[in-house]
């Protein structure tokens, strides 16, 4: 009988596509096959030519651009050289996440199941095109094609004889065991996960901790809108950067957060433990040592502030000893309960701390075992570097607007990166952000005769500005910034430095400030009345333009 093999890959960039590759995993293996689940680009693609049968989950970023952790395995799959029958023993299934308000939607998932039908792949399905914009979600798409895709595998591969599919009602086994350690037992000396400069240059698993050398606020205190201009140092880091390029930033979670939860879970804070798979090979989660505390868990690793999906219901729901709340959680789990579901959850954006308030019979009898499988990993937030090497070598500067807004909620929401990174003071002492560099998506020209057009309101203007730095330093000229934002006296950020530029002649700068008349008048104004000297540039000096949000 044929082993009965399935390979789950997907490409996320917020999660969802992940989250969906692991319900995949668990309903593979509720039919007994052998499954793993993994990110397109830890898996080797060579071996691809080995596997009987791959279901794929894709996202689609940006503009119909491939998620960060699947850039490898596109390069890889696009190649002109790869025989066209080289996938011809591969079954396969092409599952997209994308959302219809942009142009390219689930380009990527449509691409790939393209390409994998070239190379010689056997669909067994049409390829699923989840949409965000859809009333229920993505998962309007996905309930029903995951119904037709478990009908094909299983005629594929029957359920060996004696054997049936486990019940939705059975609550698998964790991914991990969580072992505790006796009290006296020996610790580290610190609870802190060394991040000590690697040899190659930081990445996500290697970051970089760097101190935090000023925190300072570019907004006036009466703006309702609160921006910090942050710098780190990054000498000896091995990082370096040009301008464009984006610094990842790895948060946490805030104190009074960690506590809650580690009171409303019954966890001792303090305990020591170790994780050991549960199933033999499963690789240990990156980026936690071990052993660990569970304060360092809730702290550094466990999203208590992300929204939590219909996944956590569903798991949730098998630990409830209350009637009432296991119903509720059992139809927010449910393809009928998703409208409510978005209702509690999507709309307001109530966190998974908040969720758990709400159900706190259920929470106490959370297993720690299950911690892992419940809350999604914090993931590293994007920022663009608004400073240049050549104007400060050894640090790195970045623009952040505090995320808060109102909901329905009577507690405002905050931005969980944004919110940690205002709360740190160099006053503090010795206060450090975990952060690598990655490529950015704009280039700016290598010939100091060709101009430069860049508009940037509010923050988006953090790239010019280290384009600008960059370009000042190596004495090219052309350099024009259109700058839009609400008042001049109170969100006009970096001002003091682009008069001294326009002064020496070194930029050409025109400002927007909406709010500061009656008219309100945005940067597409400025270009408008500006149209002469814009068309010049571009038709006979061939600028390049930017533009960022």
């Amino acid at each position: 009988m044929a082993e009965r093999r399935l390979l789950v890959l997907f490409g996320s960039q917020t999660g969802t596509a992940q989250d969906t590759a692991e319900r995949i995993g668990r309903e593979a293996k509720r039919r007994h096959l052998q499954c793993r689940v993994e990110a397109l680009d830890s898996c080797d693609v060579a071996n691809l030519i080995h596997e009987p049968l791959v279901v794929f989950v894709c996202a689609t970023t940006g503009q119909g651009d491939p998620p960060d952790n699947m850039k490898m395995f596109w390069r890889f799959l696009f190649r002109k050289n790869l025989p066209a029958g080289s996938l011809c023993q591969l079954d396969y299934a092409v599952l997209g996440l994308g959302d219809s308000s942009y142009p390219k939607f689930n380009f990527v998932a449509k691409k790939l199941h393209k390409r994998l039908l070239q190379l010689g792949g056997n669909p067994l399905l049409p390829v699923a095109l989840g949409d965000d914009q859809h009333d229920l979600g993505p998962d309007a798409v996905v309930d029903p094609w995951l119904v037709a895709l478990w009908d094909k595998i299983l005629a594929l591969y029957p359920l060996p004889p004696g054997l049936e599919i486990i019940s939705p009602d059975v609550c698998l086994p964790p991914k991990y065991t969580l072992h505790y350690l006796p009290e006296d037992c020996p610790q580290p000396r610190r609870d802190v996960l060394q991040l000590a400069a690697p040899q190659a240059a930081p990445c996500e698993l290697h970051p970089f901790s760097a101190p935090v050398l000023s925190n300072q606020r570019v907004t006036a205190q009466s703006h309702f809108q609160d921006v910090r201009l942050m710098e780190f140092d990054i000498a000896g880091s091995g990082i370096t950067f040009s301008a464009g390029d984006v610094v990842m930033i790895q948060p946490q979670n805030c104190p009074e957060d960690v506590q809650q939860f580690c009171q409303l879970l019954r966890l001792e804070p303090h305990r020591h433990f170790v994780l050991e798979p549960t199933e033999p090979g499963t690789p240990l989660p990156p980026l936690l040592p071990q052993p660990c505390t569970i304060q360092y868990l809730v702290t550094h690793y466990l999203d208590i502030s992300c929204v939590p999906r219909r996944s956590f219901f569903e798991l949730l729901a098998f630990f409830s000893p209350d009637e009432l709340e296991r119903e509720k959680l059992q139809e927010f789990s449910s393809a009928q309960g998703q409208e409510e579901l978005y209702s509690y959850c999507n709309r307001p954006r109530r966190t998974t701390l908040e969720a758990l308030w709400d159900f706190p019979h259920t929470t106490c009898a959370i297993p720690a075992h299950y911690l892992l499988d419940l809350i999604p990993r914090i993931r590293p937030r994007a920022f663009s570097i608004a400073s240049s090497m050549l104007a400060c070598p050894g640090r790195m500067q970045i623009l952040v607007a505090v995320v808060r807004y109102k909901t329905r909620l009577s507690k405002p929401r905050r931005g969980l990166c944004s919110t940690w990174l205002a709360s740190l003071s160099p006053e503090q002492g010795d206060v450090r952000v975990p952060l690598w560099v990655k490529k950015g998506g704009m280039k700016f020209p290598a010939d100091p005769a060709t101009p430069v057009i860049m508009i940037g309101p509010g923050t988006g203007v953090a790239p010019f500005r280290a384009a600008i730095q960059e370009r000042v330093a190596l004495g090219h000229r052309g350099n024009c910034l259109f700058f839009g934002c609400r008042h001049k006296a109170k969100d006009f950020y970096c001002q003091t430095e682009w008069e001294e530029l326009v002064a020496k002649g070194l930029l050409t700068l025109f400002t927007a400030f909406s709010r500061d008349q009656e008219e309100k008048v945005y940067v597409q104004h400025r270009i408008q009345e500006n149209g002469r000297l814009v068309w010049e540039l571009l038709s006979t000096g061939n600028a390049h333009v930017y533009l960022a949000g």
